[in-house]
């Protein structure tokens, strides 16, 4: 795999940019690769090299790359201009779909990133209860802001530690961190702490340090206890949404929240944020209530668009019942390969998202640690030089799109046995 002009172009990015990236995750080792353009499940870099895409921009294109009718619908809304800064009927016609498919959902505020739909779930349930404090799961990802950026404990309840040189103290304090998959410890740190916590936020299916799906009753489990605590519920769905199922998770596992956060999918592969939930606590959101929350793209036209789209691909042409299925299909597939040569590694996922976990399927992120990180990256890099490219990472999910055909997942398939094998 030539990667000369990627390796040039990187040693201009370092003196212009930290790492030379603009997010930490694509900073690959010895350098990353540089796309120049994309089509269905494929990448081509500058260097001319051709991959099939198993990162799908960490989750977004579970159409694939420049679908047809995402682009024709999104050059339309070009066409009409691309930000006003004013309301479009787009905005209300994608908020009613939303809340079509979301029991979690009765309103909901049109953001511009995941993080922001974290950022501002967490303030709307702090706003609304008058409470501080709010427990997350250790190795949930929820964004780049101070309230999540929390170093993990040892597996039992923690209170937060900044994980970030600038997140001060104070904030992270108020974060308590418990295990994934354990109930008993949302429970403790929910007694420990009565009368002091606005939310948990969780990622249903953890999706930044896995996938680790979660153990039968456990949602159920968190659900019943929130409750018994009035403690509000949110799941961060910014990856499941739209991928599980149309309603995600929250439909997928019958367990219904009191706020949701989405992202990815619902932007068509642009920019979008969504923060929704039960009508009393959107409705304190500003200007019909005190908790202030605001953005100059937000509900911009031309995600929306995209997002409208995307919806209309999926609901047509049920596309999700067919990518699950193929899903399913590579997961054995992946599993038969493993067991054949003896590895002793772990395949897992649900849906459309798979991983193979170098070591045995963690429950939760202190089991996840225990894999073998090195072995991943080498063999994530020999995938990379044989035209496969995976997340390059070992905590970091892998994502099919419609795109992705049986031929090209056969072709896949062959490679991770060689590199396996190797």
């Amino acid at each position: 795999m030539n990667s000369d002009a990627s390796s040039k172009l990187f040693e201009v990015a370092k003196r212009l940019m930290p790492g030379g990236v603009s997010s930490p995750v694509r900073a690959i080792s010895p350098y990353p690769f540089y796309v120049s353009r994309a089509q269905g499940p494929h990448l081509w870099d500058i260097d001319g090299n051709k991959l099939v895409d198993y990162c799908l921009a960490y989750g977004p294109m579970v159409l694939g790359h420049r679908h047809p009718q995402v682009m024709k619908r999104v050059i339309e809304q070009l066409d009409r201009g691309w930000l006003y800064g004013t309301p479009s009927e787009l905005e209300v016609r994608l908020a009613e779909r939303i809340v079509d498919l979301y029991p979690g959902i009765d309103m909901l505020r049109f953001v511009n990133t995941g993080t922001e739909a974290t950022m501002a779930a967490l303030r709307i349930a702090r706003g609304y209860t008058g409470k501080d404090r709010i427990v997350k799961v250790e190795g949930g990802f929820h964004g780049a802001h101070d309230s999540v950026l929390v170093k993990a404990g040892s597996g039992a309840t923690t209170l937060g530690i900044p994980d970030s040189l600038g997140v001060p103290k104070d904030t992270a304090k108020n974060t308590i961190q418990v295990p994934y998959n354990d109930l008993g410890s949302i429970e403790a740190s929910l007694s420990e702490f009565e009368g002091e916590v606005a939310a948990v936020i969780m990622e249903p299916v953890l999706g930044n340090i896995g996938p680790i799906l979660p153990e039968a009753g456990y949602l159920e489990g968190v659900r019943r206890v929130t409750k018994d605590h009035d403690v509000l519920l949110i799941f961060d769905e910014v990856i499941t949404g739209f991928r599980l199922s149309l309603g995600g998770a929250q439909t997928f596992y019958n367990v219904v929240p009191d706020m949701t956060t989405l992202g990815k999918i619902i932007g068509g592969g642009f920019p979008i944020g969504v923060v929704g939930g039960k009508r009393e606590l959107l409705e304190m959101v500003a200007p019909s209530g005190g908790i202030y929350q605001a953005g100059t793209f937000n509900g911009s036209p031309t995600p929306l668009a995209a997002g409208m789209a995307t919806l209309d691909v999926l609901e047509k042409e049920r596309v999700l019942e067919r990518l699950n299925s193929r899903g399913d299909e590579l997961r054995k597939a992946l599993t038969q390969i493993v067991e054949d040569l003896g590895l002793g590694y772990s395949v897992v996922g649900i849906a459309s998202i798979f991983k193979i976990f170098f070591g045995e399927a963690p429950k939760n992120y202190v089991e996840a640690l225990k894999c073998d990180k090195a072995g991943y990256l080498a063999f994530a890099r020999r995938m990379l030089e044989s035209g496969v490219f995976l997340p390059p990472s070992q905590f970091e999910t892998n994502f099919l799109s419609a795109a992705h055909s049986e031929d090209v997942i056969n072709e896949t398939l062959e490679v991770y046995k060689s590199n396996l094998r190797d």
